[in-house]
């Protein structure tokens, strides 16, 4: 049973779920995402599709943006922490924000170890392609994950992508023996195996430590608990969104009917023609996700959405899904 600050974060998790979280740059575009209808917003410089197209490193937001938007609104306001940068994360949680995603979006910091989000009182959401990502994000903390989808791109194919491999492999679970399940376990705890011999050109045993201060055979242990409380449950133990390349009020739909619990979007609100008519569009179709009159029915005169990208035409080390392991 759990307790305490990890039951504290999982709850504010839950109680996102089934709404939209929206990014925003701005107190105008908070207000907008407010008004229409978004359970958080989270605020950063750049939205994905800005970041993708300007290139360089991407950071966490200016304080001041974020502090303005956080005294701007009465909804939950998140931020985004590179991967690994823990400072950052120190600096997001002592400003107040009320969740961190440490995120793929932005430049990684770190190309051993994600953060040990259980480090924070403050609630943490990840990004994952498959179980295995998911999993590691939950053991080191994580009170939400999300798929990573490919950001920025207004196509959700990514995020359809990820989030049936996560599905598929839950499902999997359900007939898999005791002894199969160990080894995939095992298999689950081999990034944090590459990255200590990488640093260390050492072998691993069941008492070094390969991960903050957890050694490998703590890790193996509650990796195969968190995978046999998966099976139990036949989905995660935390909430789990859809993120990356969500556009249209159809999209939002979609990754509902496939298993998600909420929607995050980046760039496809306010790279879009209409922003607010968009934003209550896709507020409602998360809303009323299995029913098809109101999905077409709020789709009806939006403008024109974002522009596109394919994702062949993304060179391998662009393609910011990657990031993370």
């Amino acid at each position: 049973m759990r307790h305490g600050t990890d039951l504290v974060k999982r709850g504010f998790s839950k109680m996102q779920k089934g709404g939209v979280i929206m990014d925003v740059t701005t107190v105008e575009q908070a207000k907008i995402a407010e008004k229409s209808g978004a359970v958080a917003v989270m605020a950063l410089e750049r939205v994905p599709a800005d970041i993708r197209a300007h290139g360089g490193v991407a950071r966490m937001a200016d304080p001041t943006i974020i502090k303005e938007i956080l005294n701007t609104v009465s909804i939950p306001v998140m931020a985004k922490a590179r991967i690994g940068h823990f400072v950052e994360a120190q600096a997001l949680e002592a400003l107040g924000v009320d969740m961190i995603d440490e995120s793929e979006v932005l430049t990684p910091a770190d190309p051993f170890y994600h953060i040990d989000k259980r480090c924070f009182t403050i609630p943490f959401v990840c990004g994952c392609r498959n179980l295995g990502e998911a999993t590691r994000r939950i053991w080191e903390g994580a009170a939400m994950i999300r798929t990573k989808g490919e950001a920025g791109t207004g196509n959700i194919i990514e995020a359809v992508r990820h989030q049936r491999m996560v599905t598929r492999m839950i499902s999997t679970l359900k007939t898999m023996p005791t002894v199969k399940i160990q080894k995939v376990a095992d298999a689950y705890c081999q990034s944090y195996i590459t990255s200590y011999k990488t640093l260390t050109d050492q072998n691993v045993d069941d008492k070094t430590i390969v991960f903050s201060s957890s050694t490998y055979g703590v890790l193996k242990k509650e990796v195969y608990d968190i995978l046999k409380e998966i099976k139990q449950l036949q989905r995660l133990p935390v909430v789990n969104f859809a993120a990356g390349g969500v556009a249209t009020p159809a999209d939002a739909a979609l990754m509902m009917q496939i298993g998600s619990d909420g929607v995050f979007v980046g760039s496809g609100i306010f790279k879009s023609k209409n922003p607010e008519k968009r934003a209550k569009a896709i507020v409602e179709a998360v809303a009323h996700f299995d029913e098809p009159e109101t999905i077409a029915d709020v789709s009806k005169n939006l403008g024109d959405a974002m522009l596109g990208i394919e994702i062949s035409s993304i060179p391998k080390d662009q393609l910011l899904q990657e990031r993370g392991w």
